[in-house]
């Protein structure tokens, strides 16, 4: 699409609490979405109605739980900053597209 990106490796490089935070604000999605409901979720017998609008639960989860971060998770603005995201999870595939223009 000819658009310089950066990726980050989010299980070697996770983002710590003040970023998820940041993605939080700036997320298009409801922040919920940002929790993968998989056989981990699952098996950690966490209840998907406790993330609901709840930014600081998703983020407090995500900082212990790096593996539930929902992906591909796009991310414009400066995420080693201090100044506004925008976020969105890049699913289905299509809205990648749409975000990155």
């Amino acid at each position: 699409m000819g658009v310089e990106v950066e990726i980050v490796l989010y299980m070697k490089e996770p983002p710590d609490e003040k970023l998820l935070t940041r993605i939080t604000k700036g997320l298009e999605d409801p922040v919920e979405d940002l929790v993968r409901k998989d056989s981990k979720f699952k098996k950690m017998e966490l209840k998907a109605d406790d993330y609901v609008d709840n930014s600081k639960a998703v983020v407090e989860i995500l900082s212990n739980q790096k593996a539930l971060l929902q992906r591909p998770l796009l991310v414009k603005g400066k995420i080693d900053g201090n100044g506004p995201l925008q976020a969105i999870i890049g699913r289905p595939k299509d809205r990648i597209a749409d975000f990155i223009n």
